[in-house]
């Protein structure tokens, strides 16, 4: 039987960020009209509204913006508790993620580590930036 999370992964719009994730890459859209960063994938630039969007690597390095600790569990994959953030990468776009590894307070430097899973590509979490491998 398949994984049902399977189709998730491979609708248009978000394949290639699940791609670029199977390589242990953070990938997000630039349009090519405006130069802008975007997160998560739309069909067309939040900025210019431009539809000429292509996607590339981003540094997998960013910023906490905001963050809450997690009591309640919601999936057997995040054992509470655990830190859910947003991060604002340093291409733009902000993400919302998981922060692992050492305390992190808001305005903390974090870089991307990637979580293995059964059956569906690695999950993007971040890790205090001197942590990450």
């Amino acid at each position: 039987m398949t994984d049902p999370r399977a189709e998730r992964f491979g609708d248009p719009l978000h394949a290639p960020f699940w791609d670029a994730a199977r390589r242990h890459e953070l990938a997000v859209q630039r349009c090519r009209g405006c130069g802008t960063h975007q997160f998560f994938a739309r069909p067309f630039c939040l900025a210019c509204r431009g539809d000429d969007l292509e996607w590339v690597r981003a540094s997998g390095f960013g910023t906490v913006y905001s963050l809450t600790t997690v009591h309640r569990q919601v999936s057997p994959d995040f054992p509470v508790p655990y830190v859910n953030a947003l991060v604002t990468l340093d291409e733009g776009p902000r993400l919302l993620t998981t922060l692992v590894g050492a305390p992190c307070a808001i305005g903390a430097r974090v870089r991307v580590t990637w979580k293995e899973r059964a059956g569906a590509p690695p999950l993007p979490l971040f890790a205090p930036a001197g942590e990450a491998d």
